[in-house]
């Protein structure tokens, strides 16, 4: 089965550089409502068949126009949600860098506890037992494995699916600051019986390969991508955030 993990797109916070985090009522900018409006052309004419969500506005938002155009209800899973910060949501980025736990976050997230919050360890545990479950019961109502392949897309955040993605991939949850995820991106995995495959991250651009269309799971081993692939846009960093540090909480463009 395949999921498509899809970030949403730029919200206010984004652009004010802002740690959102769970605060409540952080709604897509004007790009952010382009980019949901765009995931009809770039995903739409894929054969999906279910949408999941995070519980939060920028999420939910992203989702509806899709929704509309392919006639589906998305469902609301509390454990797709941002990261829970703690006393780090609502600050600025730029502000954070200056804090003793933000080297953590960097070198060593695995070991990461947010002041109030919860750990990136976490983070991952809950989402990737989410994407999991979702995949496993869309298969067992596909038919299993035998019954083709069953495409579904989970909106949720940067950090969310970086540590998803870790998990595929098989490295340690301390390599995902090296993954990225921008707003509106979508990464794609496929699961089967014998390992996930990681078949694109953080893509941008027009549209997906139409290899992803349902059939068949495919009998030889595919490679994953060497490295993120995008539009070639420039990730712009948040201020005064250096540009080696991966920004917590996704990238601000």
């Amino acid at each position: 089965m395949t999921v498509i993990l899809l970030r949403h797109g730029r919200s206010t916070s984004n652009t004010a550089g802002v740690l959102a985090g769970r605060s409540e009522g952080v709604d897509l900018d004007d790009k952010g409502r382009e980019q949901a409006d765009g995931l009809i052309d770039r995903i739409g004419d894929l054969p999906i068949q279910a949408l999941i969500s995070s519980p939060l506005l920028r999420c939910q938002r992203t989702l509806e126009p899709l929704a509309d155009a392919l006639c589906l209800t998305p469902l609301v899973d509390d454990r797709l949600a941002e990261v829970d910060y703690g006393e780090w949501t609502g600050r600025k980025i730029g502000d954070l860098v200056g804090e003793p736990l933000w080297k953590v976050v960097q070198a060593h997230p695995s070991a990461a506890v947010f002041p109030g919050g919860e750990g990136l360890a976490q983070v991952q545990a809950r989402a990737v037992a989410a994407v999991r479950e979702h995949d496993r019961r869309l298969a067992a109502e596909a038919g299993g494995e035998g019954g083709g392949d069953v495409l579904w897309v989970a909106c949720t955040h940067g950090d969310v699916i970086k540590a998803v993605i870790a998990d595929a991939y098989g490295i340690h949850l301390d390599g995902f600051q090296r993954v990225t995820a921008d707003p509106a991106s979508v990464s794609v995995i496929r699961y089967t019986e014998l390992r996930p495959f990681v078949l694109h991250v953080n893509h941008t651009g027009a549209r997906l390969s139409a290899s992803l269309r349902a059939g068949p799971p495919a009998k030889a081993e595919a490679k994953p991508d060497a490295g993120p692939t995008s539009n070639g846009e420039a990730q712009q960093a948040a201020a005064g955030v250096p540009s080696s540090d991966a920004v917590v909480g996704g990238s601000t463009d």
